[in-house]
Protein backbone atom coordinates (compact mmCIF):
# COMPACT_ATOMS: atom_id res chain seq x y z
CA UNK A 1 0.00 0.00 0.00
CA UNK A 2 0.99 3.68 -0.85
CA UNK A 3 -2.43 5.49 0.39
CA UNK A 4 -1.71 8.97 2.24
CA UNK A 5 -2.21 8.64 6.00
CA UNK A 6 -4.42 11.52 5.71
CA UNK A 7 -6.34 13.40 2.71
CA UNK A 8 -5.45 16.00 0.55
CA UNK A 9 -2.22 14.42 0.85
CA UNK A 10 -0.33 12.91 -2.61
CA UNK A 11 -1.49 10.49 -3.96
CA UNK A 12 -4.99 11.53 -2.59
CA UNK A 13 -6.05 8.38 -2.57
CA UNK A 14 -8.36 9.20 0.64
CA UNK A 15 -9.71 12.45 -1.55
CA UNK A 16 -8.18 15.71 -3.05
CA UNK A 17 -9.06 18.19 0.13
CA UNK A 18 -7.58 17.85 3.81
CA UNK A 19 -11.46 18.14 4.86
CA UNK A 20 -13.43 16.78 1.94
CA UNK A 21 -17.22 17.72 2.66
CA UNK A 22 -16.49 18.77 6.49
CA UNK A 23 -16.36 21.86 4.68
CA UNK A 24 -17.89 21.15 1.23
CA UNK A 25 -20.25 19.30 0.13
CA UNK A 26 -20.33 17.87 -3.44
CA UNK A 27 -22.04 19.64 -6.35
CA UNK A 28 -25.65 18.33 -6.63
CA UNK A 29 -26.03 18.29 -10.39
CA UNK A 30 -29.09 17.19 -11.62
CA UNK A 31 -28.88 16.27 -15.69
CA UNK A 32 -31.62 17.62 -17.42
CA UNK A 33 -32.83 18.75 -20.91
CA UNK A 34 -35.47 17.98 -23.43
CA UNK A 35 -37.65 19.38 -25.95
CA UNK A 36 -37.35 23.38 -26.31
CA UNK A 37 -35.38 25.53 -24.90
CA UNK A 38 -37.87 27.10 -23.10
CA UNK A 39 -39.20 23.92 -21.27
CA UNK A 40 -35.62 23.33 -20.16
CA UNK A 41 -34.86 26.65 -18.79
CA UNK A 42 -38.44 26.18 -16.32
CA UNK A 43 -36.97 22.49 -15.45
CA UNK A 44 -33.87 24.76 -14.62
CA UNK A 45 -35.60 27.17 -12.32
CA UNK A 46 -37.41 24.35 -11.03
CA UNK A 47 -34.24 21.89 -9.34
CA UNK A 48 -32.09 25.13 -8.20
CA UNK A 49 -35.71 25.91 -6.33
CA UNK A 50 -35.53 22.44 -5.03
CA UNK A 51 -31.74 22.95 -3.85
CA UNK A 52 -29.78 21.71 -6.91
CA UNK A 53 -26.23 23.39 -7.02
CA UNK A 54 -25.18 23.20 -10.58
CA UNK A 55 -27.04 22.45 -14.14
CA UNK A 56 -26.20 20.27 -16.11
CA UNK A 57 -27.30 19.91 -19.86
CA UNK A 58 -28.56 17.22 -21.93
CA UNK A 59 -29.14 17.93 -25.51
CA UNK A 60 -30.93 16.34 -28.20
CA UNK A 61 -29.13 14.05 -31.00
CA UNK A 62 -29.25 16.42 -33.94
CA UNK A 63 -27.64 19.13 -31.65
CA UNK A 64 -24.76 16.20 -30.66
CA UNK A 65 -24.01 15.12 -34.08
CA UNK A 66 -23.94 18.78 -35.84
CA UNK A 67 -27.30 18.59 -37.68
CA UNK A 68 -29.89 21.58 -37.62
CA UNK A 69 -34.29 21.00 -36.59
CA UNK A 70 -34.67 20.91 -40.36
CA UNK A 71 -31.92 18.97 -41.89
CA UNK A 72 -33.33 15.22 -43.29
CA UNK A 73 -31.80 13.04 -40.61
CA UNK A 74 -33.07 15.34 -37.77
CA UNK A 75 -36.63 13.87 -38.36
CA UNK A 76 -38.07 12.58 -35.32
CA UNK A 77 -35.16 13.24 -33.24
CA UNK A 78 -35.52 17.12 -32.19
CA UNK A 79 -36.27 17.36 -28.40
CA UNK A 80 -36.63 13.55 -27.59
CA UNK A 81 -33.01 13.12 -26.01
CA UNK A 82 -31.86 16.00 -24.88
CA UNK A 83 -32.70 19.87 -25.40
CA UNK A 84 -32.79 21.86 -28.94
CA UNK A 85 -30.12 24.11 -29.36
CA UNK A 86 -29.67 25.19 -33.21
CA UNK A 87 -28.21 28.91 -32.72
CA UNK A 88 -27.39 31.47 -30.33
CA UNK A 89 -31.11 32.58 -29.76
CA UNK A 90 -31.75 28.69 -28.29
CA UNK A 91 -28.95 29.42 -25.64
CA UNK A 92 -29.83 32.45 -24.83
CA UNK A 93 -33.39 31.42 -24.19
CA UNK A 94 -31.96 27.92 -22.48
CA UNK A 95 -30.60 30.18 -19.60
CA UNK A 96 -33.18 33.14 -19.39
CA UNK A 97 -33.70 34.68 -16.12
CA UNK A 98 -30.45 32.13 -14.53
CA UNK A 99 -27.03 34.64 -14.15
CA UNK A 100 -24.73 31.40 -15.44
CA UNK A 101 -21.62 33.29 -13.74
CA UNK A 102 -23.26 32.50 -10.10
CA UNK A 103 -23.93 28.57 -10.91
CA UNK A 104 -21.92 26.00 -12.77
CA UNK A 105 -23.07 24.41 -15.46
CA UNK A 106 -22.35 21.19 -16.92
CA UNK A 107 -22.70 20.82 -20.87
CA UNK A 108 -22.61 17.27 -22.27
CA UNK A 109 -21.84 17.77 -25.70
CA UNK A 110 -18.82 16.24 -27.47
CA UNK A 111 -18.32 16.82 -31.14
CA UNK A 112 -19.81 19.82 -31.33
CA UNK A 113 -18.53 21.49 -28.01
CA UNK A 114 -16.79 23.92 -29.69
CA UNK A 115 -19.75 25.19 -31.05
CA UNK A 116 -22.39 25.10 -28.19
CA UNK A 117 -19.42 26.26 -25.95
CA UNK A 118 -18.75 29.09 -27.59
CA UNK A 119 -22.52 29.79 -28.21
CA UNK A 120 -22.78 29.46 -24.38
CA UNK A 121 -20.07 32.26 -23.81
CA UNK A 122 -21.60 34.84 -26.19
CA UNK A 123 -25.40 34.30 -24.52
CA UNK A 124 -23.46 34.89 -21.36
CA UNK A 125 -21.34 38.28 -22.32
CA UNK A 126 -24.67 39.00 -24.19
CA UNK A 127 -26.70 39.18 -20.56
CA UNK A 128 -24.16 40.97 -18.42
CA UNK A 129 -21.97 38.25 -17.38
CA UNK A 130 -18.84 38.30 -16.54
CA UNK A 131 -17.47 35.54 -18.62
CA UNK A 132 -14.26 34.76 -16.92
CA UNK A 133 -16.01 33.66 -13.75
CA UNK A 134 -17.74 31.38 -15.69
CA UNK A 135 -17.24 27.68 -13.59
CA UNK A 136 -18.52 24.55 -15.46
CA UNK A 137 -17.38 22.16 -17.45
CA UNK A 138 -17.73 21.20 -21.39
CA UNK A 139 -17.83 17.15 -21.67
CA UNK A 140 -15.76 17.46 -24.73
CA UNK A 141 -14.45 13.64 -24.67
CA UNK A 142 -14.29 12.83 -28.07
CA UNK A 143 -12.45 9.48 -28.03
CA UNK A 144 -14.91 8.21 -25.80
CA UNK A 145 -17.51 8.59 -28.45
CA UNK A 146 -15.27 6.32 -31.39
CA UNK A 147 -15.11 3.59 -28.41
CA UNK A 148 -18.58 3.42 -26.38
CA UNK A 149 -20.99 6.15 -27.76
CA UNK A 150 -20.85 6.48 -31.13
CA UNK A 151 -21.83 10.20 -31.58
CA UNK A 152 -18.38 11.72 -33.49
CA UNK A 153 -18.50 13.49 -36.52
CA UNK A 154 -14.59 14.02 -37.72
CA UNK A 155 -11.66 11.56 -37.76
CA UNK A 156 -9.84 11.19 -34.66
CA UNK A 157 -6.90 13.46 -35.22
CA UNK A 158 -8.74 16.46 -36.52
CA UNK A 159 -11.16 16.03 -33.16
CA UNK A 160 -7.84 16.22 -31.14
CA UNK A 161 -6.93 19.30 -33.12
CA UNK A 162 -10.16 21.03 -32.20
CA UNK A 163 -9.95 19.74 -28.63
CA UNK A 164 -6.22 21.58 -27.73
CA UNK A 165 -7.47 24.69 -29.61
CA UNK A 166 -10.12 24.84 -26.90
CA UNK A 167 -7.82 23.99 -24.13
CA UNK A 168 -5.61 27.23 -25.22
CA UNK A 169 -8.20 29.30 -25.50
CA UNK A 170 -10.73 29.05 -22.70
CA UNK A 171 -7.27 28.90 -20.32
CA UNK A 172 -7.07 32.71 -21.89
CA UNK A 173 -10.68 33.66 -22.05
CA UNK A 174 -12.79 31.57 -20.03
CA UNK A 175 -9.92 30.58 -17.18
CA UNK A 176 -12.28 29.11 -14.31
CA UNK A 177 -13.74 26.48 -17.12
CA UNK A 178 -12.91 23.11 -16.93
CA UNK A 179 -12.49 22.78 -20.93
CA UNK A 180 -12.93 18.36 -20.77
CA UNK A 181 -14.63 15.97 -18.89
CA UNK A 182 -12.57 12.89 -19.81
CA UNK A 183 -15.38 10.07 -19.72
CA UNK A 184 -15.25 6.81 -18.23
CA UNK A 185 -19.12 6.94 -17.74
CA UNK A 186 -19.95 5.48 -21.03
CA UNK A 187 -17.43 3.38 -21.70
CA UNK A 188 -19.36 1.50 -18.04
CA UNK A 189 -22.39 1.83 -19.35
CA UNK A 190 -21.28 0.24 -22.83
CA UNK A 191 -20.16 -3.10 -20.77
CA UNK A 192 -16.78 -2.12 -18.81
CA UNK A 193 -15.58 -3.49 -16.07
CA UNK A 194 -14.32 -1.55 -13.18
CA UNK A 195 -10.93 -1.54 -14.19
CA UNK A 196 -11.23 -1.04 -18.16
CA UNK A 197 -13.57 2.01 -16.73
CA UNK A 198 -10.10 3.53 -15.15
CA UNK A 199 -8.24 2.04 -17.22
CA UNK A 200 -9.61 3.73 -20.89
CA UNK A 201 -10.19 6.71 -19.32
CA UNK A 202 -6.90 7.31 -18.32
CA UNK A 203 -5.62 5.94 -21.71
CA UNK A 204 -7.79 8.75 -23.43
CA UNK A 205 -6.66 11.11 -20.85
CA UNK A 206 -2.88 10.46 -21.47
CA UNK A 207 -3.78 11.13 -25.73
CA UNK A 208 -5.31 14.51 -24.86
CA UNK A 209 -2.37 15.58 -22.22
CA UNK A 210 0.20 14.72 -25.04
CA UNK A 211 -1.50 16.48 -27.87
CA UNK A 212 -1.91 19.52 -26.28
CA UNK A 213 2.13 19.45 -24.74
CA UNK A 214 2.83 18.46 -28.55
CA UNK A 215 1.20 21.71 -29.77
CA UNK A 216 3.07 23.63 -27.43
CA UNK A 217 1.00 23.95 -24.01
CA UNK A 218 3.09 23.26 -20.86
CA UNK A 219 1.28 20.82 -18.70
CA UNK A 220 0.47 23.39 -15.42
CA UNK A 221 -1.26 25.47 -17.75
CA UNK A 222 -4.06 23.19 -18.64
CA UNK A 223 -3.84 20.14 -16.34
CA UNK A 224 -5.66 22.07 -13.52
CA UNK A 225 -8.85 22.47 -15.78
CA UNK A 226 -9.06 18.66 -16.62
CA UNK A 227 -11.74 17.02 -15.14
CA UNK A 228 -12.91 13.70 -15.55
CA UNK A 229 -16.98 11.90 -15.23
CA UNK A 230 -17.27 7.53 -13.90
CA UNK A 231 -20.09 5.76 -13.42
CA UNK A 232 -21.09 4.94 -9.87
CA UNK A 233 -22.32 0.84 -10.61
CA UNK A 234 -23.77 -0.66 -8.37
CA UNK A 235 -20.92 -2.91 -6.36
CA UNK A 236 -20.76 -0.89 -3.67
CA UNK A 237 -17.03 -1.48 -2.02
CA UNK A 238 -16.09 -1.88 -5.71
CA UNK A 239 -16.93 1.35 -6.85
CA UNK A 240 -15.48 3.03 -3.66
CA UNK A 241 -12.29 1.65 -3.83
CA UNK A 242 -12.33 2.05 -7.46
CA UNK A 243 -12.57 5.97 -7.47
CA UNK A 244 -9.62 5.67 -4.72
CA UNK A 245 -7.16 4.13 -7.28
CA UNK A 246 -8.78 6.48 -10.05
CA UNK A 247 -7.06 9.08 -7.50
CA UNK A 248 -3.66 7.64 -6.60
CA UNK A 249 -3.26 6.45 -10.46
CA UNK A 250 -4.10 9.45 -11.96
CA UNK A 251 -1.34 11.65 -9.71
CA UNK A 252 1.36 8.95 -9.91
CA UNK A 253 0.61 9.86 -14.16
CA UNK A 254 0.66 13.23 -13.91
CA UNK A 255 3.62 14.02 -11.85
CA UNK A 256 5.93 10.87 -12.82
CA UNK A 257 4.99 10.35 -16.70
CA UNK A 258 3.97 14.37 -17.81
CA UNK A 259 6.48 15.80 -15.12
CA UNK A 260 3.50 18.45 -13.98
CA UNK A 261 4.83 20.13 -10.51
CA UNK A 262 1.83 21.95 -9.67
CA UNK A 263 0.21 19.81 -6.84
CA UNK A 264 -3.50 21.29 -8.81
CA UNK A 265 -2.07 19.21 -11.84
CA UNK A 266 -2.05 15.87 -9.73
CA UNK A 267 -5.36 15.66 -8.32
CA UNK A 268 -8.12 14.07 -9.83
CA UNK A 269 -11.72 16.17 -10.33
CA UNK A 270 -14.24 14.10 -10.95
CA UNK A 271 -18.30 14.22 -11.39
CA UNK A 272 -20.08 10.82 -10.98
CA UNK A 273 -23.61 9.78 -12.19
CA UNK A 274 -25.51 6.88 -10.99
CA UNK A 275 -25.52 3.65 -13.83
CA UNK A 276 -28.33 4.20 -16.01
CA UNK A 277 -27.84 1.07 -16.99
CA UNK A 278 -28.32 -0.73 -13.56
CA UNK A 279 -31.88 0.87 -14.03
CA UNK A 280 -34.59 -1.46 -14.41
CA UNK A 281 -38.20 -1.44 -16.47
CA UNK A 282 -39.37 -3.90 -14.44
CA UNK A 283 -40.76 -2.36 -10.37
CA UNK A 284 -39.60 0.85 -11.21
CA UNK A 285 -39.71 2.07 -8.12
CA UNK A 286 -36.91 -0.02 -6.85
CA UNK A 287 -34.56 2.36 -8.80
CA UNK A 288 -34.48 4.25 -6.16
CA UNK A 289 -33.04 1.93 -3.88
CA UNK A 290 -30.44 1.05 -6.83
CA UNK A 291 -29.62 4.72 -6.98
CA UNK A 292 -29.27 5.60 -3.42
CA UNK A 293 -26.49 2.96 -2.75
CA UNK A 294 -24.80 4.03 -5.94
CA UNK A 295 -24.73 7.92 -5.21
CA UNK A 296 -23.23 6.81 -1.70
CA UNK A 297 -20.12 4.67 -3.19
CA UNK A 298 -19.65 7.71 -5.28
CA UNK A 299 -19.81 9.87 -2.10
CA UNK A 300 -17.80 7.71 -0.44
CA UNK A 301 -15.67 7.65 -2.89
CA UNK A 302 -14.96 11.27 -2.53
CA UNK A 303 -16.64 12.42 -5.48
CA UNK A 304 -16.62 16.27 -6.46
CA UNK A 305 -19.77 16.76 -8.11
CA UNK A 306 -22.86 14.02 -8.43
CA UNK A 307 -26.18 13.57 -10.63
CA UNK A 308 -28.45 10.32 -9.44
CA UNK A 309 -31.08 9.29 -11.99
CA UNK A 310 -34.24 9.52 -11.80
CA UNK A 311 -36.62 6.06 -11.20
CA UNK A 312 -38.54 6.26 -14.38
CA UNK A 313 -35.37 6.03 -17.01
CA UNK A 314 -35.68 2.77 -18.12
CA UNK A 315 -39.11 4.07 -19.58
CA UNK A 316 -38.25 7.82 -21.06
CA UNK A 317 -37.15 10.73 -19.49
CA UNK A 318 -37.38 11.92 -15.80
CA UNK A 319 -40.92 13.44 -15.16
CA UNK A 320 -40.57 16.49 -12.56
CA UNK A 321 -41.74 14.86 -9.33
CA UNK A 322 -38.75 11.90 -10.63
CA UNK A 323 -36.07 14.42 -10.85
CA UNK A 324 -36.95 15.52 -7.14
CA UNK A 325 -37.06 12.57 -5.90
CA UNK A 326 -33.39 11.76 -7.57
CA UNK A 327 -32.18 15.23 -6.13
CA UNK A 328 -33.82 14.14 -2.72
CA UNK A 329 -31.63 10.97 -2.40
CA UNK A 330 -28.60 13.29 -2.29
CA UNK A 331 -29.62 15.80 0.19
CA UNK A 332 -30.17 12.60 2.46
CA UNK A 333 -27.40 11.44 2.11
CA UNK A 334 -25.87 15.18 2.68
CA UNK A 335 -27.64 15.88 5.36
CA UNK A 336 -29.11 12.97 7.41
CA UNK A 337 -26.91 9.87 6.66
CA UNK A 338 -23.99 11.04 8.71
CA UNK A 339 -20.93 9.89 6.78
CA UNK A 340 -20.33 13.88 5.39
CA UNK A 341 -18.72 14.16 9.32
CA UNK A 342 -15.43 12.47 8.62
CA UNK A 343 -13.04 13.39 5.48
CA UNK A 344 -12.64 9.43 4.50
CA UNK A 345 -15.34 6.86 6.42
CA UNK A 346 -13.93 4.04 4.95
CA UNK A 347 -10.34 4.97 6.16
CA UNK A 348 -8.84 1.18 7.36
CA UNK A 349 -11.29 -0.87 5.72
CA UNK A 350 -9.26 -4.71 4.62
CA UNK A 351 -11.88 -4.73 1.48
CA UNK A 352 -11.88 -1.12 0.38
CA UNK A 353 -8.09 -1.43 0.32
CA UNK A 354 -7.87 -4.48 -1.39
CA UNK A 355 -10.38 -3.47 -4.38
CA UNK A 356 -8.00 -0.60 -4.52
CA UNK A 357 -4.71 -2.61 -5.11
CA UNK A 358 -6.43 -5.02 -7.84
CA UNK A 359 -8.10 -2.21 -9.91
CA UNK A 360 -4.91 0.06 -9.95
CA UNK A 361 -3.11 -3.22 -10.89
CA UNK A 362 -5.55 -4.32 -13.88
CA UNK A 363 -5.30 -0.72 -15.22
CA UNK A 364 -1.97 0.00 -15.27
CA UNK A 365 -1.63 -3.46 -16.81
CA UNK A 366 -4.22 -1.91 -19.56
CA UNK A 367 -2.45 0.97 -20.03
CA UNK A 368 1.44 -0.62 -20.41
CA UNK A 369 -0.51 -2.87 -23.33
CA UNK A 370 -1.79 0.51 -24.90
CA UNK A 371 1.53 1.79 -24.90
CA UNK A 372 2.69 -0.86 -25.85
CA UNK A 373 0.41 -1.04 -29.10
CA UNK A 374 1.63 3.11 -30.08
CA UNK A 375 -0.94 5.00 -28.09
CA UNK A 376 -4.53 5.03 -27.54
CA UNK A 377 -5.46 6.37 -31.18
CA UNK A 378 -4.01 3.40 -32.31
CA UNK A 379 -5.84 0.91 -30.07
CA UNK A 380 -9.02 2.45 -31.07
CA UNK A 381 -8.30 2.37 -34.67
CA UNK A 382 -7.50 -1.39 -34.58
CA UNK A 383 -10.69 -2.08 -32.69
CA UNK A 384 -9.02 -3.35 -29.26
CA UNK A 385 -10.51 -1.20 -27.00
CA UNK A 386 -13.66 -2.11 -28.00
CA UNK A 387 -13.11 -5.62 -28.14
CA UNK A 388 -12.21 -5.71 -24.51
CA UNK A 389 -15.50 -3.89 -23.72
CA UNK A 390 -17.70 -6.27 -25.59
CA UNK A 391 -16.04 -9.05 -24.24
CA UNK A 392 -16.67 -7.74 -20.76
CA UNK A 393 -20.50 -7.32 -21.23
CA UNK A 394 -20.82 -10.44 -23.10
CA UNK A 395 -19.38 -11.98 -20.06
CA UNK A 396 -21.69 -10.08 -17.92
CA UNK A 397 -25.02 -10.90 -19.77
CA UNK A 398 -23.77 -14.61 -19.74
CA UNK A 399 -23.76 -14.17 -15.59
CA UNK A 400 -27.09 -12.96 -15.90
CA UNK A 401 -28.86 -15.50 -17.82
CA UNK A 402 -27.26 -18.19 -15.95
CA UNK A 403 -28.37 -16.90 -12.77
CA UNK A 404 -24.89 -16.11 -11.28
CA UNK A 405 -25.66 -12.66 -10.98
CA UNK A 406 -28.58 -11.86 -9.63
CA UNK A 407 -30.55 -8.85 -11.07
CA UNK A 408 -33.39 -8.03 -8.66
CA UNK A 409 -36.92 -8.12 -11.02
CA UNK A 410 -35.56 -9.34 -13.96
CA UNK A 411 -33.92 -12.53 -13.42
CA UNK A 412 -35.05 -13.11 -9.43
CA UNK A 413 -37.80 -11.70 -7.44
CA UNK A 414 -40.62 -11.13 -10.24
CA UNK A 415 -43.85 -9.68 -9.76
CA UNK A 416 -47.04 -10.39 -11.47
CA UNK A 417 -48.71 -8.23 -13.31
CA UNK A 418 -47.61 -4.94 -14.62
CA UNK A 419 -46.30 -2.38 -12.72
CA UNK A 420 -45.48 1.51 -13.78
CA UNK A 421 -45.16 4.83 -12.68
CA UNK A 422 -46.02 8.09 -14.87
CA UNK A 423 -44.25 8.71 -17.73
CA UNK A 424 -42.88 11.88 -19.57
CA UNK A 425 -44.23 13.12 -22.68
CA UNK A 426 -42.49 15.50 -25.33
CA UNK A 427 -44.67 17.25 -26.99
CA UNK A 428 -44.70 16.48 -30.99
CA UNK A 429 -44.96 20.02 -32.01
CA UNK A 430 -41.82 20.82 -30.29
CA UNK A 431 -40.30 19.76 -33.80
CA UNK A 432 -42.22 21.69 -35.96
CA UNK A 433 -41.53 25.03 -33.64
CA UNK A 434 -37.85 24.68 -33.50
CA UNK A 435 -37.93 24.06 -37.51
CA UNK A 436 -39.61 27.40 -37.67
CA UNK A 437 -37.49 29.19 -35.42
CA UNK A 438 -34.46 27.76 -36.82
CA UNK A 439 -35.66 29.29 -40.45
CA UNK A 440 -36.57 32.36 -38.70
CA UNK A 441 -32.99 32.72 -38.09
CA UNK A 442 -31.49 32.13 -41.31
CA UNK A 443 -34.25 35.23 -42.81
CA UNK A 444 -33.00 37.59 -40.38
CA UNK A 445 -29.48 38.02 -40.31
CA UNK A 446 -27.28 39.77 -42.03
CA UNK A 447 -25.90 37.40 -45.16
CA UNK A 448 -22.98 39.06 -46.02
CA UNK A 449 -21.47 39.06 -42.48
CA UNK A 450 -22.24 35.53 -41.92
CA UNK A 451 -21.04 34.06 -45.00
CA UNK A 452 -18.03 35.86 -44.10
CA UNK A 453 -18.10 34.20 -40.56
CA UNK A 454 -17.94 30.52 -41.99
CA UNK A 455 -15.68 31.41 -44.74
CA UNK A 456 -13.43 32.37 -41.75
CA UNK A 457 -13.80 29.14 -40.33
CA UNK A 458 -13.61 27.17 -43.31
CA UNK A 459 -10.38 28.75 -44.07
CA UNK A 460 -9.15 28.72 -40.26
CA UNK A 461 -9.55 25.11 -40.28
CA UNK A 462 -7.57 24.44 -43.35
CA UNK A 463 -4.68 26.01 -41.98
CA UNK A 464 -2.95 26.12 -38.24
CA UNK A 465 -4.31 28.86 -36.43
CA UNK A 466 -6.97 28.77 -33.23
CA UNK A 467 -10.40 27.59 -34.76
CA UNK A 468 -12.15 29.07 -31.29
CA UNK A 469 -11.88 32.70 -32.20
CA UNK A 470 -13.54 32.20 -35.85
CA UNK A 471 -16.44 30.15 -33.94
CA UNK A 472 -16.77 32.70 -31.69
CA UNK A 473 -17.32 35.12 -34.25
CA UNK A 474 -19.53 32.87 -36.91
CA UNK A 475 -21.65 32.45 -33.37
CA UNK A 476 -22.27 35.94 -33.17
CA UNK A 477 -22.81 36.24 -36.87
CA UNK A 478 -26.18 33.61 -36.12
CA UNK A 479 -24.27 30.94 -37.93
CA UNK A 480 -26.25 27.55 -36.47
CA UNK A 481 -24.60 24.67 -35.21
CA UNK A 482 -25.39 22.41 -38.30
CA UNK A 483 -24.03 25.24 -40.99
CA UNK A 484 -20.47 25.55 -38.62
CA UNK A 485 -20.37 21.51 -38.55
CA UNK A 486 -21.11 21.34 -42.17
CA UNK A 487 -17.99 23.48 -42.88
CA UNK A 488 -15.78 22.06 -40.35
CA UNK A 489 -16.60 18.58 -42.13
CA UNK A 490 -16.04 19.81 -45.41
CA UNK A 491 -11.78 20.21 -44.38
CA UNK A 492 -11.56 17.55 -42.38
CA UNK A 493 -14.23 14.73 -43.69
CA UNK A 494 -16.61 12.48 -41.45
CA UNK A 495 -15.06 9.32 -39.55
CA UNK A 496 -16.08 6.34 -40.71
CA UNK A 497 -15.96 3.13 -38.31
CA UNK A 498 -13.71 0.06 -39.63
CA UNK A 499 -16.06 -2.82 -40.95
Amino acid sequence: MIEAPTPGTFPYARGIHPEMYRSRLWTMRQYAGFGSAEETNARYRYLLDQGTTGLSVAFDLPTQIGLDPDHPLAAGEVGRTGVSVASLADMERLFSGIRVDRVSTSMTINSTASILLAMFVVAARNSGSDIRRLQGTVQNDILKEYIARGTQIFPPRPSMRIITDMFAWAAAEIPEWNTISISGYHIREAGSTAAQELAFTFANAIAYIEAAVAAGLDVDSFAPRLSFFFNAHSNFLEEAAKFRAARRLYAQLMRNRFGAKDPKSWMLRFHTQTAGSTLTAQQPDVNLVRTAVEALSAVLGGTQSLHTNSRDEALGLPTEESARLALRTQQIIAHESGVTNAADPLAGSRAVEEFTDSIEAEAIAYLDRIDGMGGTLRAIETGYVQGEIQNAAYRFQQEVEAGQRIIVGVNRFHMEGATSVPLFRIDPEIERSQVEAIRSIRAGRDAATWSRSLDEVEATARGASNLMPKIVAAVEAWATVGEISDRLRDVFGEYREIG
